[in-house]
């Protein structure tokens, strides 16, 4: 019966490390879109901008 408990347990530390694994992997997923989103975010308002000083430099 003890045996059976101790590999339950270890079963259980098993799932929680696969969970933070998974967590970090998330973390990391969503940190490089929010960046990509940033840098998007960065190039459209530079051609915004552009765009904007060619239209007004034909004047």
């Amino acid at each position: 019966m003890g045996e059976f408990q101790s590999q339950q347990f270890n079963l259980g530390v098993k799932a929680t490390a696969a969970e933070r694994k998974g967590n970090g992997f998330s973390t990391k997923c969503a940190s490089l879109v929010k960046q990509q989103r940033a840098r998007l975010y960065i190039m459209r308002r530079c051609a915004t901008m552009l765009l904007c000083w060619y239209i007004h430099g034909d004047d």
